[in-house]
């Protein structure tokens, strides 16, 4: 006997599913990586803190021999009124192996879990690259990578409907 209600154990499905997924990764790498520090030496004597324009793109893509690939593109930029400190787009990738994945909860594990286990690494290249460009490292709060998801997959269904 179990103390979950029967409505309550269904929606707990497909987070055991998830439970169930092994995810491995088979590698880590930068494929692009770009620091512009276009007003140098006079950007690095900015007074206060900087605005701070963060994106975060993810795209996922399987492959031949059933790895998959998934790639987070961070751009970043400080600003102090209209002058650019500096800007730092990264694109960082994985290769992820999903063994005993179901079919319906691969694209979220892709493109939530996989960039969760990316972030620690990208996070260090952005803060070693504002360091070598001059400036204090600059270390990004952790990513909703969820969210993330769920913005994608409404701007996905809003360009669905418009067409």
């Amino acid at each position: 006997m179990t103390d979950t209600p029967p409505d309550a154990a269904e929606g707990q499905q497909p987070q055991m599913m998830a439970q169930s997924a092994q995810v491995r990764i088979v590698a880590q790498f930068v494929r692009d990586l770009s620091f512009e520090n276009p007003r140098a030496p006079d950007s690095l004597r900015f007074q206060g803190q900087p605005a701070i324009e963060l994106g975060v793109d993810l795209a996922a893509r399987g492959r031949p021999d059933g790895l998959f690939e998934v790639d987070m593109k961070l751009t970043i930029q400080a600003k102090q009124e209209a002058d650019v400190g500096f800007q730092v787009e990264l694109l960082y990738g994985g290769l992820f192996d999903l063994a005993g994945t179901a079919e319906e909860i691969i694209e979220p594990v892709l493109l939530i879990e996989c960039p969760r286990y990316l972030f620690p690494f990208a996070r260090k290249i952005v803060a070693d690259a504002t360091v070598e460009g001059g400036f204090a490292p600059f270390l990004m709060e952790p990513i909703d990578f969820a969210g993330v998801y769920a913005a994608q997959q409404e701007q996905r269904q809003a360009g669905q409907v418009l067409q």
